[in-house]
């Protein structure tokens, strides 16, 4: 098992955990916001859709599917296509609206893309600089690390809003 296997697994685990929790929500579950300003279950799984989107398709020179797979069509977010989630104000997050079948087949899409990418990592490619203003420069291996943290963090967070709201 090479790295790129290691990590696709730990992707594969973020694809699964979106679907459980994305699974018998209905639109006004995934938009629901236990506070103002807080972040709803669907905003949660696009934002870490995104996030995986951007900044893989940045270190594996692709094109993003939200972009190049029509996703910011199918979805009519009231976001600027090249929005991730980063810096959004209260009002935006909470115009979110979005079904669960157009946000896992977002984060599906995504997935795959993700997974093309990895099986051509080598240990070798890990250590390519993909960053140099983090000072140390950051690698492919700490980049995709990060994403990974960042995607199961806000899985996680999801998770728990499905749970809060279904209590």
């Amino acid at each position: 098992m090479g790295p790129g296997d290691i990590l696709d697994d730990g992707f594969g685990r973020v694809q699964e955990l979106v679907g459980e929790v994305l699974g018998g929500l209905g639109a006004d579950q995934l938009s629901w916001q236990p506070a103002p300003g807080a972040n709803p279950i669907g905003w949660l799984v696009w934002h870490l859709s995104r996030v995986q989107d951007s900044q893989v398709s940045e270190v594996a020179g692709t094109d993003q599917v939200w972009l190049a797979g029509g996703w910011s069509q199918r979805l009519v977010l009231p976001y600027d296509p090249a929005a991730t989630g980063y810096g959004q104000r209260a009002e935006e997050v909470a115009a979110f609206r979005a079904s669960a079948e157009l946000l896992a087949g977002y984060h599906q899409a995504v997935r795959q893309a993700t997974g093309r990418f990895l099986a051509t990592v080598s240990a070798d490619d890990l250590d390519r600089v993909v960053d140099r203003r983090w000072d140390p420069p950051v690698t492919l291996a700490v980049r995709l690390v990060s994403i990974l943290a960042d995607d199961l963090q806000h899985i996680g967070q999801a998770a728990y809003l499905k749970g809060l709201r279904q209590s």
